[in-house]
């Protein structure tokens, strides 16, 4: 991962209109890390927080079990076989009512499959959001601290990036809602050190081998594919 000194060498480039390729070969990196910076925090999101004002504050963070065990206990991966987490993050409107964005993401392979938000919720039918959200999920769900739900959502995104992966488009949307990240948390994505696709009923299958093979290279990523 790249250090907050690097990073921040990125973005003072950035300003400066150098494309990802011209910072890469500026300051020695790989041109899929620069990308990946960039993919993660967009230029101008800090400072567009900081003229837009104080977020309101947090409620609460969800994840599902399964992935707060894989990611956040670092359970041994032969115990839990999942490679998606939904992650929802509330905030306060007022007394009554919340702020909410949602996050899907394949933290083994893809990063940011989907998202939507943010939506106002009245807290009187917060509990029953939640319910109805991880019903995909019959492991159950917990709370977790914003700054874990900052690293399984921005992380999985810069994992997915090295690969080749953009995260959904409308994560320009919910990306102001997860604030600014300021304590990375060093998780482990993938799977036993490698990326591991696990094909999904939307997926352009063909496509994303192909940008597996190209970036990653054959025999260092593994895939699941079902059929039907």
């Amino acid at each position: 991962m790249i250090s907050p000194t690097v990073e921040r060498e990125i973005w003072q480039l950035r300003a400066c209109n150098f494309t990802p390729r011209q910072i890469a070969r500026y300051l020695g990196l790989r041109v899929a890390d620069v990308r990946a910076a960039i993919a993660v925090r967009e230029e101008g999101e800090i400072s567009n927080l900081e003229n837009n004002g104080d977020l309101a504050p947090i409620a609460s963070c969800w994840v599902n079990l399964d992935c707060g065990k894989r990611l956040l206990d670092e359970r041994k991966e032969e115990e839990i076989f999942s490679s998606l987490g939904l992650i929802i993050v509330a905030r306060f409107q007022d007394y009554h009512r919340l702020l909410v964005c949602t996050y899907l993401v394949d933290y083994c392979c893809l990063g940011l499959k989907d998202t939507m938000g943010v939506r106002v919720v009245d807290k009187d039918r917060y509990g029953y959001f939640l319910h109805s959200s991880y019903l995909p999920f019959p492991e159950g769900y917990r709370e977790i601290s914003l700054e874990e739900a900052q690293a399984i959502v921005l992380g999985s995104i810069y994992y997915a990036a090295r690969l080749g992966f953009e995260p959904h488009p409308d994560f320009k949307i919910t990306r102001d809602h997860l604030g600014q990240w300021e304590t990375i948390l060093p998780l482990q994505f993938g799977r036993q050190g490698k990326p591991l696709y696990i094909n999904g009923p939307y997926d352009d299958t063909r496509q994303i081998i192909k940008i597996l093979r190209d970036n990653v290279g054959c025999g260092n990523f593994d895939y699941i594919l079902g059929i039907g």
